[in-house]
């Protein structure tokens, strides 16, 4: 098949701005928000990006959509306080991005970082203050100018839930929401509101005294503390209070707000709801809670989704004022999550074992909390019970420490605290002991998820190349992209391998399946098809070879593969396809070819196969296009039509700008797999290598032959006898060190370039020559390959169809 495309033009922004209009032209569709976080991967080369919103109840920062490589690569939470030291607090609260780079992060107590990896962060607020964008690049360089451009597109593109609304939003807000300006105390307030202090639109003033004298004065103290900016910092509040009534008792109500920074020119903002209290109580028993909280834990899929939901499910509840959840770990208490997660909420033990970013409290330092432990049931004290400092200072108002027991073990423990006194009922009691029983068994699962998940994501980064090597006479980049946001690792697998003689070997795979086995059996044939193309076979000996393997390995799992050798001297190529999509020429002239290449099954199925090779002629401005069927296939077209597709968006591309190519055609993928994606454009060798041949014949006078034939050569080549008598002497010490140490046929190659001189020799033996460390006066041997070592500015062995090649490489002078 063959289309016709102009190339695509315009910087790397105008090609996010466009896929991004293309993907926002349907704001309900179900994975709109992942497919526009991926536009930070294609365009600003981030290696993961995450969207950031606040939580029903504003305090927290949750992540609500994620794409590219696991975040516990990267130690960011699923989940930030929405005020603090932390970059995503700094970004929230500012409205300005926050750029950090590996120095930075190492000095940043809130931005946890992994001490084998450096990368970069950027943190960049969401428009109206909706949430934030947190993606994370690996580049040395990290985010340049035209990447952060493509991160504020990126930015401007997610959807979240709308912003709190502004004090001047009147006859906009929901019925039970209100915006309070601090400067001037006018508030805008939805008609629910004025239903609940019996109020009319048209009797209500905006202003926050008329609502405030409607209210029983004894809680007046504590509603001020609440609308007076002097007296609250930023974030969330939740408070009760008494309104009176024409007739019967005061009606409480319950006011949730969030003080919202102000802007340039902008002043800060109460924003929140009020909503009747007895209402909110009514329909909310321990049951309910249990119910609620079993429901949560089941979907929590990370030991940090495990311990929001237990905050989420108690504190509220129980009116604590400090919570904290760890796992047990060597009799050490590795906490997890703490609740306020300032350190200064915290016992002086627990500051000083701070570190990074949670304490790591020694359970021997609290014999109480070993006790209760060791028991494996709730315990709990009432205020003022004789307690060690570390617990006492948690809960000076009543303390609960619930064991959580799982598996027959502990799995952690469950701290709760009050600062005023605080009774226990049974009900309460009940709550906490059926509770800590959900939260082991979920802390349990959830910790062998993270385990698992960490695993296979230190996987994917092994096993694929981590960058691709130079070619002569062509450049070559590739693409990866996961398809479960990074939680699991897929068979996708890519290579770009240099061979002797200027050959290069592209390879692009696909195992059966996503998991852990997916992973290493791709790392295993990867490195099966490297070392197979090492040695020198030919294209359909290499696949043999691996399929061979694969199925001798017993493996459930078979794989696909595309493998082709391209000769960069010529341009000519020879491919072999096992189960795996043909490859896509873009030729100079703009127009594809999806290529009518012979193929063999799947590696791994059958064992009495054959893998047929198939020609390509490249010729110099001609892109060679490999990819996985997750590029192509979609549960709503056939495959050859995707085929078709991805051809016609090859012919848009300009192949002068690879990359900005590889980034358009993943940002125009429809896929519901992983993506693997490999270009090389062949340019062609301005210089072509000179090159001659000779067969050594195992004669008396091998050695003078080979020298009678290397200077009947390098004379025609133009070498000077200086230099030829160098050359002489390496390919007498070579022939004669093959002839004398193995058996079989011996070859001498010689290859000239840009006054570079290769003398390769081979022969049948695989046994590398051996370097004497020591000769004596009366050694009759052995000075061999320590006068090759001397004349040459290198050498060096390389596998060669079962034996070897020795080779040297001589300067030459003018």
């Amino acid at each position: 098949m063959v289309s016709e495309g102009a190339a695509v033009r315009g910087t790397r922004t105008d090609r996010a701005e466009i896929a991004l209009e293309t993907l926002t032209g349907d704001p309900g569709a179900p994975d709109r928000l992942r497919r526009v976080l991926e536009q930070a991967l294609v365009f600003a080369g981030a290696a993961f990006a995450g969207a950031y919103a606040p939580g029903d109840d504003g305090t927290v920062l949750r992540l609500a959509e994620s794409a590219g490589l696991p975040r516990t690569l990267y130690g960011l939470r699923d989940a930030y306080p929405a005020v603090g030291r932390s970059p995503a607090a700094e970004a929230y609260g500012t409205g300005r991005p926050v750029l950090l780079g590996p120095d930075e992060l190492a000095d940043c107590p809130e931005a946890r970082r992994t001490p084998s990896q450096e990368f970069w962060l950027a943190v960049v607020p969401l428009p109206g203050g909706t949430g934030l964008l947190v993606a994370v690049s690996e580049r040395d360089d990290g985010f340049g100018p035209e990447d952060r451009a493509c991160l504020d597109l990126v930015a401007g593109a997610v959807a979240l839930p709308a912003p709190l609304p502004s004090a001047t939003d009147t006859g906009e807000l929901p019925a039970d929401a209100f915006s309070l300006a601090m400067d001037t105390g006018r508030i805008a307030v939805g008609d629910g509101i004025l239903d609940l202090f019996r109020m009319g639109r048209d009797e209500f003033d905006g202003k926050v005294e008329t609502l405030l004298g409607r209210t029983v004065p004894e809680d007046l103290p504590a509603l001020m503390s609440v609308v007076e900016a002097d007296h609250m910092s930023i974030g969330d509040r939740e408070l009760e209070f008494r309104i009176l009534q024409p007739s019967g008792p005061p009606k409480w109500l319950r006011l949730r707000g969030r003080l919202v920074p102000g802007g340039e020119g902008r002043p800060a903002r109460l924003a929140g709801t009020v909503a009747d209290a007895s209402t909110l109580r009514s329909d909310v028993t321990d049951v309910a809670r249990v119910q609620q909280l079993a429901a949560a834990l089941a979907t929590a899929g990370t030991v940090k989704d495990v311990s929001q939901a237990v905050v989420t499910a108690l504190r509220a509840p129980l009116k604590a004022d400090r919570i904290a959840l760890a796992e047990l770990e060597n009799e050490r208490l590795v906490v997890i999550v703490l609740d306020p997660p300032d350190a200064e909420c915290w016992p002086e033990l627990w500051r000083r074992e701070w570190r990074t970013e949670w304490p790591d409290a020694p359970v021997r330092a609290m014999p109480t909390l070993a006790t209760a432990l060791r028991e494996g049931r709730a315990q709990i004290w009432p205020a003022g019970a004789a307690l060690e400092p570390a617990l006492a200072e948690v809960g000076p108002g009543g303390l609960a420490i619930l064991p959580l027991p799982a598996g027959g073990r502990m799995a952690g423990a469950c701290l709760i605290g009050w600062d005023s006194p605080h009774d226990f009922g049974p009900d309460e009691r009940a709550l906490l002991t059926a509770s800590a029983g959900l939260a082991g068994e979920a802390l349990m699962r959830a910790h062998s998820f993270d385990a698992e998940h960490e695993l296979v994501g230190m996987l994917q980064r092994a096993l694929l190349p981590r960058r691709l090597p130079d070619l002569p006479g062509g450049e070559a980049v590739a693409r990866y992209l996961p398809t479960t946001v990074g939680l699991e690792v897929g068979g996708d697998w890519y290579d770009v391998i240099p061979l002797t003689d200027n050959h290069v070997a592209l390879v692009i795979g696909d195992v059966q399946g996503h998991n852990a086995s997916a992973a290493a059996l791709m790392g295993q044939m990867r490195t099966a098809l490297r070392a197979y193309a090492a040695e020198g076979h030919t294209p359909d000996v290499v696949v043999s070879h691996a399929n061979r393997l694969l199925l001798d390995m017993e493996s459930d799992l078979f794989a696909t593969c595309c493998y082709v050798d391209v000769d960069m001297e010529d341009g000519t190529a020879w491919c072999v396809r096992a189960g795996h999509l043909p490859p896509v020429l873009r030729h100079p002239d703009g127009a594809t070819l999806i290529t009518e290449t012979e193929g063999g099954p799947p590696l791994g199925v059958l064992g009495q196969t054959e893998f047929p090779m198939t020609q390509l002629s490249l010729r110099p401005g001609t892109v060679l296009a490999l990819t996985t069927d997750g590029m192509v296939e979609s549960p709503d077209a056939d495959i050859d039509d995707g085929m078709e597709r991805f051809a016609r968006d090859l012919a848009g591309t300009d192949p002068a700008q690879l990359g900005l190519a590889a980034d358009a055609l993943l940002g125009n993928a429809h896929r519901a797999d992983d993506v693997a994606l490999l270009l090389m454009r062949y340019d062609g060798m301005a210089v072509r290598p000179l090159r001659e041949s000779w067969t050594v014949w195992r004669v008396p006078e091998a050695a003078r032959h080979a020298r009678r034939f290397s200077r009947r050569v390098l004379r025609s080549w133009g070498v000077t006898d200086e230099s030829m008598d160098t050359a002489l002497l390496v390919v007498s010490e070579l022939v004669t060190n093959a002839l004398i140490h193995t058996d079989g046929p011996v070859r001498l190659d010689l290859t000239l370039v840009d006054h570079r001189l290769r003398i390769a020799v081979a022969d049948a033996s695989p046994r590398s020559p051996v370097k004497p460390t020591n000769i004596g006066w009366e050694a009759t041997g052995g000075r061999g390959i320590l006068l090759v070592e001397a004349m040459a500015v290198a050498w060096g062995t390389v596998p060669a169809s079962g034996g070897k090649q020795v080779w040297a490489d001589l300067v030459l002078e003018d």
